[in-house]
């Protein structure tokens, strides 16, 4: 950040008085600027044994197969931005949800919350945000080709989950991937 968006005026970095983190301040109008992480929220739709998934036709990860999810807007509730995504990305309508899955992932400074969701209906196409949208069975599911790690693990724990008909709601951290150096 170089500029104040209260006033124009260029922002310096330090800890302000009676704070503990490095912030971005105006000296001019004297904003701090606070930094917070984002939230996604879906859902993970179900009809009977199949999910519905939606093959992203954006980027990150275009061509890669996701629940329905996406940044939750100002204004709204989690709830409120799982069913607008569900819209958005799968022209999908969902009844109640309960929460299923968390994930902490501080080092791109994001909570991803996950629902599970009954489909309404079968009236699902694709949307503005996707290739293609499909139900698919658990040995269907194209692990290979999931964008996230946090769509792939919810997936599995749902399955794991489905077994038993006991869905606890989950919370994990997921920590940064790790590249692995080429072998020589």
């Amino acid at each position: 950040m170089n500029f104040c968006s209260a006033c124009g005026k260029p922002v310096i970095q330090r800890i302000p008085d009676g704070d503990s983190r490095l912030r971005y301040v105006c000296d001019h109008c004297q904003t701090i600027h606070y930094q917070n992480p984002n939230i996604v929220a879906g859902v993970l739709p179900t009809h009977g044994s199949q999910v519905l998934l939606c093959r992203r036709a954006i980027e990150p990860r275009r061509g890669f197969w996701t629940l329905p999810a996406g940044f939750m807007e100002n204004g709204e509730t989690i709830d409120q931005a799982a069913r607008r995504e569900t819209v958005e990305e799968a022209c999908a309508r969902v009844g109640e949800m309960r929460l299923y899955q968390l994930f902490d992932l501080p080092h791109i400074n994001q909570v991803h919350l996950f629902f599970r969701a009954e489909l309404a209906d079968l009236d699902y196409a694709v949307g503005v945000e996707s290739l293609e949208v499909r139900l698919f069975e658990e040995h269907e599911i194209p692990w290979d080709h999931l964008a996230f790690r946090t769509v792939a693990r919810t997936l599995e724990c749902y399955y794991r989950d489905r077994i038993e008909q006991h869905f606890p709601i989950g919370h994990e951290y997921v920590a940064p991937m790790t590249v692995a150096p080429p072998i020589t």
